[in-house]
């Protein structure tokens, strides 16, 4: 992808894909389904989970999973609310992006 990816656009996507997970989903998982929309590393979504975390929009747990501990995200109340301004905030801002392509404004 030829543009950026700042900060607010990823954990706008991040937050939809764990949303998406009523029980939560663990972090190879989250980077698999980035993956299909965004060219992006672990090494970069892991600080991003990190910080939605400290932010209180993720909570983590830890479940077994073949004899190991995988860490599980789970979106919280506030995750949820970030989330919806997000979407809408991508509406506006994308919509206004394409009519200027398609030569609006």
């Amino acid at each position: 992808m030829v543009f950026n990816t700042g900060a607010a656009l990823l954990d706008a996507i991040v937050l939809a894909v764990v949303s998406k997970e009523d029980e939560g989903t663990y972090g190879y998982k989250i980077t698999q389904d980035v993956r299909q929309v965004l060219d992006v590393s672990e090494s970069t979504l892991y600080p991003v989970l990190r910080r939605l975390q400290k932010d209180e929009c993720l909570v983590t747990y830890d479940r077994e999973f073949a004899g190991r501990n995988r860490r599980y995200y789970k979106i919280t109340e506030k995750g949820d609310a970030q989330l919806k301004l997000y979407m809408i905030e991508w509406k506006s801002y994308s919509s206004k992006i394409t009519k200027l392509f398609e030569g609006g404004y």
